[in-house]
């Protein structure tokens, strides 16, 4: 997958070693991090990090870093994401989007999926991405339905306990 892309006002881009402690302070936010389980710690992200890099090397597509054109600030991560736990669209390829709670609500998400989805449609031989969120929040099922995405049904997700108030999913996908 390309390792640059751009938007109006981003440019989806490879990753670089200076983006990594603002990454770890995002995956550490309680409000970029209320619909998880848990906040991830410095070494967590930084293997999410690893995750990521490796992801594009073996697959040939990941999760971008994203970066606001105007001054080159590092905001989060959109891109492309196999689903590898146990549900029954897997094998597939995730759409999924993180970003600072100082970007939320000024249409960088979207604007960021609907590079990812373009770039998807006409360059690669992908025919289908699923998004996927805990039913509570309602700000990344928006961002699905702005993108374009088809809202298929709810499920529970298989790594959040059963009895836990994020257990419960809904499921979104597109095909190409």
């Amino acid at each position: 997958m390309q390792k640059y892309i751009e938007t109006p006002r981003l440019i989806l881009r490879d990753w670089r070693e200076e983006d990594i402690p603002f990454f770890a302070r995002m995956n550490a936010d309680p409000n970029v991090m209320e619909f998880f389980l848990n906040s991830l710690s410095s070494e967590e992200s930084f293997a999410f990090y690893q995750r990521i890099q490796n992801e594009f090397q073996t697959c040939c597509f990941g999760l971008y870093a994203v970066e606001r054109k105007e001054d080159h600030t590092y905001m989060g991560y959109t891109g492309l994401h196999q689903i590898t736990f146990d549900v029954d669209f897997a094998p597939g390829i995730e759409i999924g989007w993180r970003l600072a709670y100082e970007y939320w609500g000024q249409g960088y998400a979207p604007e960021a999926a609907n590079a990812c989805l373009e770039y998807t449609r006409n360059k690669t031989d992908i025919k289908e991405l699923f998004s996927f969120t805990s039913l509570l929040n309602q700000r990344s099922e928006r961002v699905m339905q702005k993108i374009g995405m088809e809202r298929m049904r709810e499920f529970d997700h298989p790594l959040v306990p059963g009895e836990h108030p994020l257990c419960r999913h809904v499921l979104y996908h597109i095909k190409f």
